[in-house]
């Protein structure tokens, strides 16, 4: 592994797990017998279809969702409400329109009663980082989608998680700006070590950026794949990652993952949004 894709060191980062979780939003679970652990500093990507849990998963990570049984673990701990340790990123980029890039990222920041002098430091040094640096007076309408994901990215960053829950964010994309966003996750992931738990359709997008896939069915994690030459662009075609992405594609076929009855929030509220950001209940 070079050392553009090497592991960070991984020392504020933090585990999480599931003990045996169910999760619904009625008397229907949406999901059930979820068992799995993510070490401080990995890229667990979750893959399943439509329906079959995962953004449920993530907002039970969160501390957005309490499990119907079971428990979720944050180092070791039962997960009880949000905290700004644990950070959601969503496919919607929950921008507030009125207010400039800048003053979005300070947001969950203010609300945590940072001084402004901090808040709008952190925010300008992550606007940089993620290549906004001379936008921070904009308004989202005047961003374009790649632009909004970014400035979603340095809110969620400069908050200072240990662990970034990404429902799908990259999915409204087109397929060139996708691949600019994938590259800058990995290049800030390589420099800021934080453990990210990814959701996603997209086989190949879980084959670049995860350590291990997860594939999700109604009764939990079918099964975990440890990727092999884990983000290195030019291993994509090789037969060792080709006979990983066939096996995926076959667990993901018909009667292997079902699609619950049951309907995953797609939307997010403000009162979430601040919760999954600012580590506010």
């Amino acid at each position: 592994m070079s050392a553009a894709t090497a592991k960070p060191a991984t020392s504020a980062a933090m585990r999480l797990g599931a003990d045996d979780v169910a999760l619904g939003y009625g008397p229907v679970p949406v999901v059930s017998g979820l068992r799995f652990e993510v070490t401080g500093g990995e890229i667990l990507v979750i893959v399943g279809a439509s329906g079959c849990g995962k953004t449920t998963l993530l907002r039970g990570l969160a501390g957005l969702l309490p499990p119907v049984c079971g428990r979720f673990l944050a180092d070791g701990a039962p997960i009880a409400a949000t905290s700004p340790d644990r950070a959601l990123v969503f496919q919607d980029d929950a921008l507030l329109p009125w207010r400039s890039a800048q003053r979005n990222v300070e947001l969950p920041l203010a609300i945590r009663g940072l001084p402004r002098r901090e808040r709008a430091s952190r925010a300008s040094h992550w606007l940089a980082r993620v290549g906004l640096a001379g936008q921070e007076s904009r308004l989202p309408r005047e961003l374009s989608g790649g632009m909004r994901q970014r400035v979603q990215l340095a809110r969620t960053l400069a908050g200072g998680p240990r662990a970034i829950l990404m429902d799908e964010p990259f999915g409204a994309l087109d397929a060139q700006t996708r691949a600019t966003m994938q590259r800058l996750l990995i290049k800030v992931w390589n420099a800021s070590p934080t453990t990210v738990v990814f959701v996603t359709h997209d086989v190949d997008e879980a084959l670049f950026l995860g350590d291990r896939v997860g594939v999700l069915g109604s009764g939990g994690i079918t099964e975990m794949i440890t990727v092999p030459n884990q983000r290195d662009p030019e291993a994509r075609s090789a037969p060792e990652v080709a006979a990983v992405r066939a096996r995926i594609l076959a667990l993901l076929g018909p009667g292997t993952v079902q699609t619950q009855a049951t309907t995953e929030p797609t939307t997010q509220t403000t009162a979430e949004l601040m919760a999954a950001t600012a580590g506010t209940g």
